[in-house]
């Protein structure tokens, strides 16, 4: 059991006996006195395409599901499986590219930190760095004469992804992303 309060994004909760990995967590702070603070859970199911959505008081527990994190790294696609090779041990692991899809927006075969999440030696889904470092394919050219303000425009990223960058950006620079936000850091 977890309180409401300590509860993150991508932990696994139990409710109504299914497995649901938490998205997105939004806090509300009420402004009467007295008043608790709501935290609106949002999950997905960790089988099939289940949603769960509640509103827990900051005191109130939460049934979670101890997690396991492996390093991996993206070894290839075969058909509709994405390959994961476990860091440590070579361990591969196969999930479904319709399963991670919102994932693989950001992932290549040089990035780092992805982690792979096991319940009982199941895989679940994976866990993304905050941000990753990806390479501009496609934008306008840098204009010579750029203004001082930040103007920004579309560039398409070498995994398909498409985030606004500064003007002064060209193809072939390396960008850092916010996996979370889907947005533009800085330079790499």
């Amino acid at each position: 059991m977890t309180k409401a309060s300590d509860l993150k994004r991508s932990e696994v909760i139990t409710a109504n006996g299914t497995l649901y990995v938490i998205r997105q967590i939004d806090v509300q702070s009420p402004s009467a006195r007295g008043a608790a603070t709501l935290y609106r859970v949002k999950a997905h199911a960790v089988v099939g395409s289940g949603k769960y959505e509640e509103r827990f008081k900051g005191d109130d527990d939460v049934e979670t599901v101890q997690l396991q994190r492996r390093q991996v790294q993206f070894s290839y696609l075969d058909g509709d499986d994405c390959v994961f090779m476990d860091n440590e041990d070579f361990t591969q692991y196969l999930l479904k590219q319709s399963d991670i899809e919102d994932e693989m927006a950001f992932i290549t075969e040089a990035t780092q930190g992805v982690q792979v999440l096991l319940v009982d030696d199941t895989v679940i889904g994976l866990e993304l760095p905050q941000t990753v470092v990806l390479e501009i394919v496609e934008t306008t050219p840098a204009m010579k004469a750029a203004s001082a303000s930040a103007r920004t425009k579309p560039a398409t990223l070498n995994t398909g992804l498409v985030v606004s960058v500064p003007e002064y950006i060209e193809v072939g620079e390396k960008v850092k992303v916010n996996t979370g936000e889907r947005a533009y850091v800085s330079r790499a």
